[in-house]
């Protein structure tokens, strides 16, 4: 597998965090408020920046807005091809997701794979009334009909291209980086 090698830097700390802070009001926006609103992080990193837009919403609302996190590992259509033993991640919901309002986060939409596949371990879990997806970039190359509701950044990349989101909690620090397969 060829090595990734990085090429640019997109967002440092401080532009990942105000792009966050800007997602967390957008979102009270488009829900009119936090009734009836739960975070969905999208394993992995999402579900670390679905905490910080959690804590974000809280601090601006004076309301804890339930937060859950989703494995999609087994709804993927990859599966088979990924390893012999994909590695599978807890699912947790703060409480009934029906009638709710859902923001899914994810740190980059790509071909829309993932969404759909998020979508589906969503469906398996009850009916809510209305998904929206929050993504910190979205680099495009869909493959599917599906789109960011919220998006921090557009960033428009060459297949070649690989866009990571690296959060504090996981990475050691917050940045977004372009990085490029090496031939």
């Amino acid at each position: 597998m060829a090595e990734l090698r990085e090429k640019a830097k997109l967002m440092n700390a401080q532009d990942l965090n105000r792009v966050i802070r800007r997602i967390a009001h957008e979102m009270v926006e488009r829900n009119k408020g936090t009734d009836r609103m739960i975070l969905v992080g999208i394993h992995r990193r999402g579900v670390y920046i679905a905490r910080r837009l959690q804590k974000l919403v809280e601090d601006a609302e004076g309301v804890k807005v339930p937060c859950g996190e989703l494995d999609i590992t087994l709804y993927r259509d990859d599966l088979t091809t990924l390893s012999e033993q994909p590695i599978v991640h807890s699912t947790r919901m703060p409480e009934d997701i029906c009638g709710k309002h859902i923001f899914l986060v994810d740190d980059v939409i790509f071909t829309g794979r993932t969404v759909r596949a998020a979508l589906e371990a969503l469906v398996d879990l009850g009916r809510p009334q209305s998904v929206q997806l929050a993504v910190i970039v979205d680099r495009g190359h869909r493959e599917l009909p599906i789109h960011a509701d919220i998006c921090g950044r557009n960033v428009p990349t060459s297949k070649s291209e690989v866009i990571e989101v690296r959060v504090e909690e996981l990475d050691g620090k917050d940045e977004v980086v372009i990085c490029e397969r090496d031939a």
